[in-house]
């Protein structure tokens, strides 16, 4: 739906999880939520993975991976999410491990509303562990105040197609927590390790640190394709990240929120913990470019689409190739 005469207040988290402690991810997130609800923010992005913990389970055998994962709705986790959502009458995403009743395990974005229910997305393109399935569908749905969001965790932001299919569902906010900044690409113009020295030395040089998340493995290589996917899509977009050391990588932070004509309408440069908060106009997206250009799509042109062309690849074997 387009709304009219629809604003809301948005808040974008970055924050360093700990590994494993779910208990103490989730009072960094319900101190993040108290902070916010005092600035009537009715919408919150934390990062992938954020409760759980993430790039440590990558090292996990299937026990490890298990003794994290939750189910979902009824793990205290997402009742945990759930219950601040109702007491601040705001919607909050953060991301865990979901167990389900057959015993396979995803990376699931969940994000309670307002009124106690929940959606969840499972992440479509997994890679973090081979005990870990990939979703098979999108995530696009009405909140209980009538707006449309829709969720793409990390790497499914980067497939073009799963963007264009969110926005065509309707979708008004995209919901993009991630886990990046630092990584090793095998792309020779792609992400790098960042020196972990710099966070180590952060307390008597932090301006290094700084530099270098701004920089071409953080923020650099984020506004390379971040900002066209609001743009060429006509939607909001909410993009939210780990920050500091996770495991053997530097997460960049780099919590951003963009209109959708790409243009940042709030961002960190912080090197630690931070929000960032931004009103949204709903009433931009229909006169936006990219929801102009929607209409002037020739879909019977877009066989080559869906058609596979043999040399599609696993997610886990194109991402790790280079290691």
């Amino acid at each position: 739906m387009e709304a009219s005469g629809m604003k809301v207040k948005v808040a974008s988290v970055q924050f360093r999880h700990k590994a494993g402690n779910k208990d103490a991810n989730l009072s960094t997130i319900t101190g993040f939520v108290r902070k916010a609800a005092s600035r009537d923010v009715k919408l919150m992005v934390f990062p992938e993975m954020c409760i759980t913990g993430y790039w440590h389970v990558r090292n996990l055998d299937k026990a490890g991976v298990q003794s994290l994962a939750e189910p979902v709705p009824s793990g205290p986790s997402t009742q945990h999410l759930i219950s601040l959502a109702k007491q601040y009458g705001m919607t909050i995403g953060a991301g865990l491990i979901e167990l389900t009743d057959d015993g396979s395990m995803y990376n699931t974005y969940v994000v309670a509303l307002s009124d106690g229910s929940i959606r969840i997305h499972r992440k479509i393109h997994t890679f973090i562990s081979s005990h870990m399935s990939s979703g098979s569908s999108y995530t696009v749905f009405e909140t209980p105040e009538h707006i449309t969001l829709g969720v793409l965790t990390c790497y499914d932001n980067n497939i073009v197609e799963n963007v264009r299919i969110t926005a065509l569902m309707g979708a008004q906010i995209l919901l993009a927590p991630h886990q990046t900044g630092g990584c090793n690409s095998a792309s020779p113009k792609g992400m790098k390790h960042i020196d972990m020295r710099l966070w180590d030395g952060r307390d008597t040089d932090p301006e290094a640190l700084r530099e270098a998340f701004q920089g071409p493995n953080g923020r650099g290589w984020i506004l390379r394709w971040l900002p066209s996917r609001a743009h060429d899509n006509g939607m909001f977009l909410i993009f939210s990240n780990g920050v500091g050391r996770d495991d053997n990588e530097l997460r960049t932070g780099n919590a951003m929120i963009l209109d959708p004509y790409g243009d940042i309408l709030a961002e960190s440069d912080s090197i630690g913990d931070d929000m960032v908060i931004a009103d949204l106009d709903l009433d931009l997206i229909p006169s936006s470019t990219g929801r102009r250009w929607i209409k002037t799509r020739r879909p019977n042109l877009y066989d080559m689409l869906h058609k596979p062309l043999g040399i599609e690849e696993d997610t886990r074997t194109v991402r790790f190739s280079y290691e």
